[in-house]
């Protein structure tokens, strides 16, 4: 150990030190968190009952087009939807079939 340095301290004192350090940016985060969780279950149960396309759920679950298509973009490419068709130009949407 060099002579400048301080002692390190133990572990729990370090985590609750950075906890307080911190405490700002994980309120932040744990509320964006929050946020993206409702967000993810309007979108899950305005596409419950039948296929929609994203402008649909848009208007749906109140929010802008651009942003339910990154969650829709998202929950494709983790297989909790699937395309089910086209309505004119956009594609449906459906909640892919759950495994058994």
């Amino acid at each position: 150990m060099n002579a400048n340095q301080p002692s390190p301290l133990p572990r729990a004192e370090l985590l609750k030190s950075l906890r307080q350090q911190h405490a700002a940016s994980v309120e932040r985060t744990q509320a964006l968190l929050k946020e993206q969780k409702r967000v993810q279950q309007l979108i899950c149960q305005a596409l419950r009952d039948a296929p929609k396309t994203v402008p649909e759920v848009a208007a749906a679950v109140n929010l802008p087009a651009h942003e339910v298509l990154w969650y829709m973009a998202s929950f494709k490419k983790y297989g909790l939807i699937v395309e089910k068709g086209m309505c004119a130009d956009y594609p449906l949407y459906q909640k892919a079939e759950e495994k058994k």
